[in-house]
């Protein structure tokens, strides 16, 4: 099962993610701890990124698409694996798909987790106290959320148009958003294996 999992920040994406990835026993691989990761790693890719993100610059496109294909070519993802935090451009979806149509191997679904944006805005400000997060503001988080509408509406309609968006009410408690997904997902993938069939 080859998953992407979107949604807007505060939705509780990555601990869903964990949740689904043990469900399905899968890797769940976000592209926020492989930055993370590479704070320590001592290969010429990892030391590429970290003088870019010490200076405070972007991480391209390009080299976001090589760390995410050298991730998915590792053992663990031979069963599969959900994807968190990438794509997040439309250059990155076509990478994505070159990449899965050379290893034969398409996506089965997109998960987007919806949830409405004045319960994200203070789950966020709610959690920005209990971390001590002193740049999650209620301005800067209105940006963040508007900055995710604007950047992944075209890649949602992509998807959709493509038959491969689940669409999930991201708001509730943990296990009963879990159940959510995981009863989604299983529609999804019975409606496409008939489709198929016909």
């Amino acid at each position: 099962m080859q998953l992407v999992m979107m949604g807007p920040p505060g939705a509780g994406k990555g601990t869903q993610a964990k949740l689904i990835a043990e469900h399905y026993q899968i890797p769940a691989i976000s592209t926020g701890d492989m930055f993370r990761a590479m704070k320590t790693a001592d290969t010429p890719l990892a030391r590429q990124v970290r003088e870019i993100m010490e200076s405070g610059g972007y991480v391209s496109d390009e080299i976001t698409n090589a760390i995410v294909a050298d991730r998915l070519g590792m053992g663990d993802c031979a069963p599969g694996f959900l994807l968190d935090g990438y794509p997040r451009t439309l250059q990155q979806v076509q990478t994505l798909d070159d990449y899965l149509a050379d290893s034969k191997r398409p996506l089965s679904a997109v998960i987007s987790l919806l949830a409405d944006t004045e319960e994200v805005v203070a789950r966020l400000l709610k959690r920005a106290v209990i971390d001590g997060r002193a740049d999650d503001n209620e301005e800067t988080i209105r940006v963040r959320l508007r900055v995710y509408a604007e950047q992944t509406e075209p890649l949602l309609e992509v998807y959709r148009s493509r038959g491969l968006l689940v669409e999930v009410d991201g708001l509730g408690e943990i296990p009963e958003v879990s159940e959510r997904i995981f009863a989604a997902l299983d529609a999804h993938g019975e409606r496409r294996t008939a489709e198929f069939a016909r």
